[in-house]
């Protein structure tokens, strides 16, 4: 039983095992992430309690819509409740529901995965689970709670309905995912339902059916759940959709070259699977008709100016499939003599891949310093007989770098996220201690400062690339309080 159960599970688990090590490992979040998380925080901790949601407060540059953390906040909820009864800090409900994420993301990569099992065989499954189990990003990625792995989930979906053959499913799929969460998977579902149509796969007609009734069910549901919460008439990703497609605002966060996706995003996503996709293509005729859309969408994608990875990372699967399907061929003809070169090549990409993904995983552990800074600070604890409170201002760089709603303690920690306050500004704010990016602050104390990542340097010898930190957000005391300046600080640099 134990066999049977490894050979239908075991695949699972590898992928669940190395995204649960990367939750645990690197709890925090980014800003890009922070409108789910303190969502999430807020459904589990405030529940109905609508009028203390941080949304209200912080609304951010556009909104977000609800329904993706009200469905891992379900699945979460168990957890969290017994946690509250253990009093268990919160930081322990952020893992709950990363880990709550990742299985949702996992279960329909599954999905995908055994359909590729069932086109391509079991050989190009497992090659198939070694890429993504190689690579850094798709497993970091799928536990951290963004509008772009919300969609990827019913992405990958889709692509499982469209090898198994059920096509209306697929652009449902594609549909609910555009609407509801990315608008700019228009663009995935743009070319892939003109291929459905140029290949004769489905019906004009019948598709608009099922396409408009898709749309009107997904712009419902998200209208109605999320004018609720957000106490006003609104279509999140409508807005989403004018702001970085008509008003093109999202070039104001950076811009990059046409074909930065090609040269950069997916070579250091990919890593080995970037050459043998190609290489895929050539040698298996099928793949073509599951590529041509995703590259079309990539290459669709490629004109907007901002540009980040995490916006195509939902064809990193198909890419992948690709280079499983060579690395299948390599191996099965791996004793003639072309393609035992061939072979050995690709070993040695495959090394390559599993240093880099180290690397990367090195640099991000140490890339959440204000996560970092507040979990130390909790950590020194607060002894004091008077029932004041502890008030913490939390700067910008500090919340945009690790610092959400779950890293906070109870009573007598009282937080501030109050933006633009000048830094002599600060001594008649009555603030107890600063997560601050700047050194010196007039009336504190800096009491430790916690490095970042700053950059990666060649060396010789082994290993030949070594990580760079610096100090990234220092903690500040109160000069006022005689708790803070008669305790032994590590100080600052």
């Amino acid at each position: 039983m134990a066999q049977r159960f490894m050979e239908t599970y075991g695949y699972d688990m590898i992928l669940g095992s190395i995204a649960a090590f990367y939750v645990v490992m690197i709890p925090y979040t980014k800003v890009e992430e922070s409108f789910n998380v303190q969502a999430m925080h807020d459904i589990l901790y405030h529940q109905h309690h609508i009028e203390n949601y941080d949304h209200l407060d912080f609304p951010g540059v556009v909104p977000r819509t609800f329904i993706g953390a009200l469905l891992v906040s379900s699945l979460a909820s168990p957890l969290i409740y017994v946690m509250n009864l253990l009093q268990l800090p919160k930081i322990y409900g952020l893992l709950a529901v990363r880990l709550a994420l990742g299985c949702i993301i996992l279960l329909t990569l599954r999905f995908f995965r055994v359909q590729i099992r069932n086109k391509f065989g079991r050989q190009v499954e497992a090659f198939f689970v070694i890429f993504v189990s190689i690579q850094f990003h798709m497993l970091f990625y799928c536990t951290r709670p963004l509008p772009n792995i919300l969609a990827m989930g019913l992405v990958n979906m889709a692509y499982g309905y469209w090898f198994k053959g059920s096509f209306y499913a697929a652009l449902n799929c594609l549909i609910f995912a555009t609407v509801v969460f990315r608008c700019d998977i228009l663009l995935l579902l743009g070319p892939l339902g003109l291929e459905l149509l140029l290949t004769n796969s489905i019906s004009f007609w019948k598709a608009l059916r099922y396409c408009i009734g898709a749309a009107l069910f997904s712009i419902g549901l998200t209208v109605l759940v999320d004018s609720f919460l957000w106490r006003k008439p609104l279509w999140p990703e409508f807005e989403v959709f004018w702001f970085n497609s008509v008003l093109n605002r999202s070039s104001e966060w950076g811009t990059q070259s046409f074909h930065w996706y090609f040269s950069s995003a997916l070579p250091r996503s990919l890593l080995a699977a970037y050459p043998l996709f190609a290489l895929g293509v050539l040698l298996e005729r099928r793949l073509l008709f599951y590529v041509l859309p995703v590259f079309s969408f990539i290459l669709l994608y490629s004109k907007l100016p901002h540009k980040e990875l995490r916006f195509i990372i939902s064809s990193i699967p198909i890419f992948n499939l690709s280079a499983a399907v060579a690395a299948s061929r390599i191996y099965n003809n791996r004793k003639k003599s072309l393609w035992n070169l061939l072979y050995i090549v690709m070993l040695g990409l495959l090394i390559i891949s599993l240093g880099g993904t180290m690397t990367t995983f090195m640099a991000s552990y140490e890339n959440y310093p204000g996560g970092s800074a507040l979990k130390e600070l909790h950590n020194f604890g607060y002894v004091t007989n008077s029932t004041d409170e502890v008030r913490v201002h939390i700067d910008t760089f500090s919340a945009i770098n690790g610092v959400s709603r779950f890293c906070e303690n109870g009573f007598p920690w009282r937080y501030s996220k109050e933006e633009e306050i000048p830094l002599d500004e600060y001594c008649h704010r009555n603030f107890t201690y600063l997560l601050n990016e700047h050194h010196n602050i007039k009336g504190f104390k800096c009491l430790f400062s916690v490095n970042g990542f700053s950059r990666l340097r060649l060396q010789t010898g082994f290993p030949q690339v070594s990580l760079i930190t610096e100090p990234k957000v220092y903690v500040h005391g109160s000069i006022t309080n005689k708790y803070i300046t008669h305790q032994n600080w590590p100080g600052c640099i």
